[in-house]
């Protein structure tokens, strides 16, 4: 973001901006995309015999303050994949917007202020 931009822009705008920079990111989510093998438990199983174990991958994330994991099929890891990338990003997007945003609302507010003061300056003067 160029400097004159950053004491230019109003809330507006940066809600146009995030509307405009989010709507390519989609899907979006949040939490962990984690290979992992493990053991399956049943009694002479030749993968879990072998040391290979069981590979899959799983989603990671939080939820109400609990951790929770979801199996992800290993046709679907590319499309998840994807959409935690897009999560990580909207982030950063949100992280971005939020300076900017009450920025702008604050040079709004004194932008109000000082018409304010000028009308009531003006007023005075005429009477």
């Amino acid at each position: 973001m160029d400097m004159i931009r950053a004491t230019t822009e109003s809330a507006c705008d940066v809600i146009r901006w995030m509307a405009s920079e989010a709507a390519a990111l989609w899907p979006a989510i949040l939490g962990s995309l984690s290979f992992r093998r493990s053991r399956c438990g049943r009694r002479n199983c030749p993968a879990c015999l072998s040391g290979a174990q069981h590979q899959s991958h799983v989603l990671y994330g939080r939820h109400n303050g609990r951790r929770f994991a979801v199996y992800v099929a290993e046709d679907l890891v590319d499309e998840v994949r994807r959409g935690v990338d897009n999560g990580r990003a909207l982030q950063d997007l949100l992280v971005q917007a939020g300076p900017r945003y009450v920025k702008a609302l604050k040079r709004e507010r004194a932008s109000a202020a000082k018409s304010k003061n000028s009308a009531a300056k003006s007023k005075n003067k005429e009477s």
